[in-house]
């Protein structure tokens, strides 16, 4: 059962507080304590639904200890240290892209009904983040060869531990060529729809799907929209539009 939030949030903040306290007990490095437990407040924010409560539970931590009085002892290059982390996660060059928004567990149900495809198919998901969007696309097609593309090589490596079956790439998903699948998988957000839009057109083949959560493409006629109630809504594409 989901947590009401803001218990989520709470026991992410108790979470990095109990690993930073147990490793100051153990006599650690103050900023490799602080690290530490920085990323650990950034990997229990992904799960989060929004975009501002990721932040809200990644920054408690750091804000917490700031506020304290604690953070006065630890040095400048520590917090330094941790923003290098955050953006070893997550590169500068994908900050114009979608943030890493997690597939929701079950978003993609009844996708092979509405867009079937042969066994062997190749289907993409293209900004692949941890995997969870990888993980619903196998479940609807267990005998196609799934593939992902994640710009961030710590994603993209613990994408690979989570998704064997899946061949996962460390590519940016705008330089990865469409033209090979025959379903493309985006969760992104409305801003970067337009260049979605452009590189699909270019790139997909007639017959080819493109299936977004969430977000439609402005002017395109959708073949099926999965709507479920308490879902995100599926919008569903086949070339030529």
């Amino acid at each position: 059962m989901a947590l009401r939030w803001p218990l989520p949030a709470l026991l992410a903040w108790g979470a990095c507080w109990a690993l930073f306290a147990a490793l100051s007990r153990t006599a650690a490095p103050l900023p490799v304590a602080l690290a530490l437990a920085a990323v650990l407040g950034l990997a229990l924010a992904l799960p989060a639904a929004t975009r501002w409560r990721r932040v809200f539970v990644a920054a408690g931590f750091p804000l917490s200890l700031a506020v304290s009085g604690l953070g006065a002892a630890v040095p400048g290059w520590a917090w330094l240290l941790a923003l290098a982390l955050l953006a070893l996660i997550y590169p500068l060059d994908a900050w114009r892209d979608a943030p890493m928004f997690p597939t929701p567990a079950g978003a993609l149900r009844g996708l092979a009904a509405l867009a079937p495809l042969p066994e062997g198919a190749r289907v993409l998901d293209a900004g692949c983040g941890l995997g969870d969007g990888l993980r619903e696309l196998h479940r609807e097609y267990p005998r196609a060869q799934i593939e992902g593309v994640e710009w961030s090589w710590p994603l993209r490596l613990a994408c690979a531990l989570r998704c064997r079956f899946a061949r996962v790439t460390r590519c940016d998903l705008w330089a990865s060529d469409w033209s090979r699948f025959d379903l493309v998988y985006l969760f992104q957000r409305p801003e970067s729809m337009t260049r979605a839009i452009e590189k699909a057109r270019r790139e997909l083949r007639p017959g080819a799907w493109l299936a977004s959560l969430e977000f439609e493409v402005p002017g395109w006629r959708p073949a099926a929209v999965m709507r479920d109630n308490g879902r995100k809504p599926v919008w569903l594409y086949r070339m030529p539009t």
